[in-house]
């Protein structure tokens, strides 16, 4: 287990799209030296969400925690630690909300973005098990956040009012 470097916005491995994770990946004892990785990397960085492209992995995993109780996105349910492998999001509501997101490879910097609020999501586990789980609002918002990781985009890709992209202390003065 350690704690990884997270790439930054302008590293080439973040724009591209990350490979599908196969049955016989699933059973490699690398993969699960990833995973612990990746969740010592998402603790040490304070992050509710991480995917492995943003540490040099070009593979379909992310993982997700959130932690219950008042965050600066408001008073929100807990989400216990989540393995995504191989991801698929279907909007099931067109209807968005926007929310100012930050990103562990943006450091410094948040941008307000409009995501679809309600959306499916299937997946595997570690283990290759099927499981689909329907989400509304921020933690729907946070799953997209992490999947665009996977197909080679940032949040800011997602910005339609440049203006709205600011430094954390400008939000936190202004806008928060």
């Amino acid at each position: 287990m350690a704690v990884r470097r997270i790439l930054r916005m302008g590293h080439p491995l973040l724009r591209q799209v990350s490979r599908r994770l196969e049955p016989g990946d699933l059973s490699d004892p690398a993969l699960r030296g990833l995973l612990d990785d990746m969740v010592d990397t998402l603790h040490d960085y304070g992050g509710i969400g991480l995917a492995a492209p943003q540490i040099g992995e070009s593979i379909r995993l992310a993982i997700i925690e959130i932690p219950g109780g008042p965050t600066r996105y408001g008073d929100l349910a807990p989400m216990p630690l989540t393995v995504f492998v191989n991801p698929q999001v279907n909007v099931i509501d067109a209807a968005t909300a926007g929310y100012w997101e930050g990103c562990l490879s943006v450091p410094g910097l948040r941008g307000f973005v409009e995501r679809p609020q309600h959306v499916r999501v299937q997946y595997q586990d570690l283990q290759g098990a099927e499981h689909a789980i329907e989400l509304q609002g921020f933690p729907a918002t946070v799953l997209q956040h992490e999947f665009d990781h996977l197909d080679g985009r940032l949040f800011v890709d997602r910005m339609d009012d440049m203006s709205l992209l600011v430094f954390e202390k400008e939000y936190e003065r202004y806008h928060s």
